[in-house]
């Protein structure tokens, strides 16, 4: 995949996807960027702002406004496009019933084109979004990716190095399962500067105080309540996390992330989708990589797949 000739197409021109837009474009990860919304002018004012930033840029990036059947050649599909979020909902699940109506209506167009690219689901609820939008796609599985728990695992890091003076990109630790209340933390992986997290909270009691595994998890799960609690949406993080997962599509990075991808057995899970550590490349979700989870851990993310699952019922007209 050359940058020559290369398109990504972004589905929804809300905060999240016009902050997207703008991350892809800031990075230069293609030649053509096509904003798809049904609000038109919308999609417009969004292609003449975002088209005046490229002056500023490395690379000239054209961005135009267009239709379903410019997915037709585009190497990456971004699907952004949610039902409202409830400013009352506690859990991002309550989104199902309206997000299924428009995740429906999107990946029709969409494969009515002709597309054979890579789909990165971002829309909530991410993990059972994603499973529809592979479902009504036909698209092999390692081509249909959601953005999952990466956020998330940014977000952890973040609080971790906050708690020590560091940079958070020193923090290696994976948040897996469904991106919501039932999502895990691998612990019993996490390393910060190459050592385990639960050491060094051991040896900086002065530091670490009163958190504990179980706060930091549950302080990750709530930070983008916090944020949206006040500005009634996120959009920046989720922005970049999701061009983190484009980047390494668009440029064959062989990066490994925590997204949301199909399970075929892998940590003894089976047809569903939820984050795992995956290398990402240009073929889309490449590998799982099964890290290994104490019992305790297992379990946790055995009851976080059920949960998920238990949602797919609803998902019966397909």
């Amino acid at each position: 995949m050359s940058f020559k000739d290369s398109k990504i197409v972004i589905v929804g021109t809300g905060n999240v996807g016009a902050t997207t837009a703008f991350s892809i474009i800031n990075q230069g990860l293609c030649e053509r960027l096509v904003l798809i919304d049904m609000n038109q002018e919308k999609a417009y004012g969004e292609m003449l702002d975002l088209q005046h930033s490229v002056h500023f840029m490395n690379r000239n990036i054209k961005v135009q406004v267009g239709e379903y059947k410019d997915c037709a050649d585009a190497d990456v599909v971004i699907i952004t496009a949610a039902a409202p979020m409830d400013p009352n909902a506690t859990d991002r699940l309550t989104m199902l019933a309206p997000s299924k109506k428009v995740m429906k209506s999107i990946i029709q167009p969409i494969m009515e084109s002709g597309f054979n690219g890579i789909l990165v689901v971002i829309s909530n609820p991410v993990d059972i979004m994603t499973y529809y939008a592979w479902k009504l796609s036909g698209l092999p599985k390692k081509q249909v990716i959601g953005s999952g728990t990466t956020l998330d695992s940014a977000r952890l890091a973040c609080s971790l190095a906050k708690l020590y003076d560091l940079d958070s990109k020193s923090v290696e630790a994976f948040v897996m399962g469904e991106h919501g209340d039932s999502e895990i933390v691998a612990w019993s992986t996490a390393t910060i500067g190459g050592k385990n997290v639960a050491d060094v909270m051991s040896d900086n009691a002065s530091r670490t105080k009163d958190e504990t595994f179980e706060k930091l998890r549950k302080e990750t799960i709530q930070s983008g309540w916090e944020i949206f609690s006040r500005k009634h949406n996120t959009s920046y993080g989720i922005a970049a996390s999701v061009t983190a997962i484009v980047k390494s599509i668009m440029f064959n990075e062989n990066r490994i992330l925590p997204v949301s991808v199909y399970l075929d057995g892998q940590y003894g899970l089976q047809d569903l989708f939820i984050s795992v550590p995956t290398i990402i490349n240009k073929e889309g979700a490449k590998e799982i990589v099964e890290i290994r989870l104490d019992p305790d851990e297992r379990k946790a993310l055995e009851h976080s797949a059920s949960i998920v699952r238990s949602y797919y019922s609803a998902l019966q007209d397909i």
